[in-house]
């Protein structure tokens, strides 16, 4: 009689709640005529929905048409499955309900949208794969919560535990743009609320829209409120969206994505910040926020409002006790949406669900590229990213070249560059060669601590004779220093560089590996980088040969040992990072040498000393910052004598 199980639990089930109606309420015979009509209704539905194939909304208004009963009435339907109770509040939870995911797609997403809560399930970005090349998913049942939270009747309502039915008829599960198609996607469900006015009438009813076009990661998502006023608790000005994620790794190393997973934000104004990337954190926001983003080493979901969110509260809490080894962070925002003094009212909304890619998020005009970790905090490190480094990047990029091959080329020009600087430098060094040896016998006349301030006097009035500044080879090295940091940035947070192979590295965004060691050293990790152990081996070599140019072999023997050192830690931090900075690093190194050569040959370090022998005969004019010094070197000097005579 019965073609599953399910059916005749579910008619059981209404059976027992209709004889519990007779007895409590006792009804009239007209309302149980209307009562049996509704029941040999039900039952008609159920026992043909395998053949008439009817989607949600059609099975909703079948039933809707039939129940004008007293008594509130719970009617939801999702995949067939219809569930109908009597209940005391219109916002009734289904349980029993199949749950079926909606999949609306464009060229470059696939969102899955299931019908209990209308929320997101699952996201895949079509253009990538994870890094062990199987389908890109930012979210894949990983979100926990996305929805309403309000009051009714002075009850609390969460709207991702309600059923939702799709508003247009669905053939099938997914609706998807073609290629060429320039049209917008819309896909919207609705809750209607169990009450015995919007049953007769169907005037009431939650609904979120969700829009796409071909070519675009902007998602539109709209949620109107459609005569429900009279249900929300009065004086309320605000309900809340809520949602929570697990964020899970996309990226090799997973350490490396964990320090750079957090929540983004940006108020009305314009002003971008974001929580710890390295420790748990809650905060509110109480002005007006115009975008929030869970964001990724790569990617990111971003809430955006034109008008801004009343306010918000963002937490990123880091779950120690997680069981999933691809576990990062779980982020959470409750945001405060405004809502009209209207029985009607529609809440705007888009998101961005896609790469960081800075002309991407730039062309979007709403900060979104200040997630991208360039320098920001200093303006120089920033403006030689952006003005420099991305446009003649993204130029190299054009010529269909290895992206092994356009750092080098990057490099090489960074290096062109610096030509002028790194050649005053060497200038500057070669002086400093040349007088290495009237230092070593100022250093053989005052040995003695207590005569250090006579050494410094002797030395300062031998470089202001010889026409030598021992802080010119500084200042060129402080000019490069910003983009040093610079290239920093920009390596391990350029998406361009994701996946892309070179040599023996296979990504170019994470760690190259020849040699997985089986067991993991402190500080060091578990694998052998080659391409950061090239750059410490050719760091220590740069060190050694700079140190005899500088002619500080047998000065302060304790810089030079953290000269020597510093490699050697950096060797630790560089393993499990980006490949292609250490790479650059590496080139930047071998291009230095390449210059050092170049300048050992042309420059004349006989001509050098004949242009200080010939500067020291000119008359020393002494600057009011020299006589100040000698001043300061004097006084020392005579508080010292008269120190050792008591």
């Amino acid at each position: 009689m019965f073609k599953d199980k399910n059916t005749l639990v579910g008619l059981l089930m209404i059976l027992v709640i209709m004889i519990g109606y007779y007895f409590f309420t006792a009804p009239t015979k007209e309302e149980r005529e209307k009562m049996q009509r509704e029941q040999d209704s039900l039952q008609l539905v159920v026992e043909n929905r395998e053949k008439e194939k009817l989607d949600s909304l059609e099975i909703l208004k079948a039933i809707v048409a039939k129940a004008d009963s007293v008594a509130p009435v719970a009617v939801v339907a999702a995949d067939g499955e219809v569930v109908q109770a009597v209940v005391s509040s219109p916002f009734v939870v289904a349980d029993s309900v199949e749950e079926t995911t909606y999949y609306i797609e464009n060229d470059l997403l696939s969102i899955g949208i299931s019908n209990v809560g209308a929320k997101i399930k699952s996201i895949q970005l079509k253009e990538y794969l994870k890094f062990d090349k199987t389908p890109l998913y930012l979210f894949n049942n990983t979100i926990d919560r996305f929805g309403l939270t309000f009051f009714s009747d002075n009850k609390p309502v969460v709207t991702d535990e309600l059923v939702f039915v799709p508003i247009l008829e669905m053939n099938d599960s997914v609706v998807a743009l073609d290629k060429n198609s320039k049209d917008t996607l819309g896909f919207s469900l609705r809750f209607y609320p169990a009450t015995s006015d919007s049953l007769q009438q169907n005037e009431e009813w939650i609904e979120y829209r969700y829009s796409l076009v071909n070519g675009s990661y902007v998602v539109g998502f709209d949620i109107e409120m459609h005569n429900m006023k009279r249900l929300l608790t009065s004086n309320v000005s605000y309900v809340n969206f809520e949602m929570s994620a697990d964020m899970l790794q996309q990226e090799k190393s997973i350490e490396n994505e964990k320090n750079v997973t957090t929540l983004y934000y940006s108020f009305l104004d314009g002003d971008v910040d974001y929580l710890s990337e390295r420790k748990s954190e809650k905060k509110s926001l109480v002005n007006k926020v115009k975008w929030i983003s869970f964001k990724q080493q790569f990617f990111s979901f971003a809430m955006i409002s034109e008008k801004g969110f009343q306010g918000a509260e963002i937490e990123v809490l880091i779950d120690e006790s997680a069981e999933d080894s691809a576990y990062l962070k779980t982020l959470i925002t409750s945001i405060d949406l405004p809502i009209e003094d209207e029985n009607t009212f529609t809440i705007p909304m888009t998101f961005y669900i896609g790469p960081n890619q800075y002309h991407t998020l730039r062309g979007l005009k709403l900060g979104l590229e200040r997630q991208i970790p360039l320098g920001w905090s200093f303006f120089l490190m920033q403006w030689i990213n952006r003005f420099a480094v991305i446009p003649v990047f993204n130029f190299l990029e054009g010529f269909n070249l290895n992206y092994g091959i356009i750092i080098l080329i990057l490099t090489l020009l960074l290096k062109l560059v610096l030509f002028p600087i790194a050649y005053k430098t060497y200038l500057s060094s070669a002086r400093m060669r040349v007088l290495k040896p009237e230092i070593e016998v100022i250093n053989q006349k005052f040995p003695k601590k207590e005569d250090a301030a006579k050494k410094q006097q002797a030395t300062m009035a031998l470089y202001k004779k010889a026409g030598a500044n021992p802080m010119a080879g500084c200042l060129p090295m402080l000019l490069q220093f910003p983009i040093l940091i610079a290239m920093f940035r920009f390596f391990p947070a350029s998406i361009e560089l994701r996946q892309e192979a070179f040599l023996w590295a296979t990504d170019l965004s994470s760690y190259d590996s020849i040699l997985e060691l089986g067991f993991k050293i402190p500080f060091y990790g578990s694998h052998v980088s080659l391409f950061t152990l090239l750059m410490t081996i050719s760091t220590l070599i740069y060190t050694r040969v700079n140190s005899k140019m500088m002619g500080t072999n047998n000065q302060m023997p304790g810089m030079k040992t953290m000269m020597y050192f510093m490699p050697i830690m950096f060797l630790g931090v560089f393993n499990s990072y980006s490949s292609a900075l250490s790479y650059y690093y590496f080139l930047a190194n071998m291009i230095t040498f390449g210059q050092m050569a170049l300048f050992n040959k042309f420059v004349n370090e006989d001509k050098i000393r004949a242009k200080i022998a010939e500067h020291k005969k000119k008359p020393v004019k002494r600057s009011g910052f020299q006589q100040r010094l000698e001043q300061m070197a004097k006084q020392q000097q005579a508080k010292q004598q008269q120190a050792k005579k008591k």
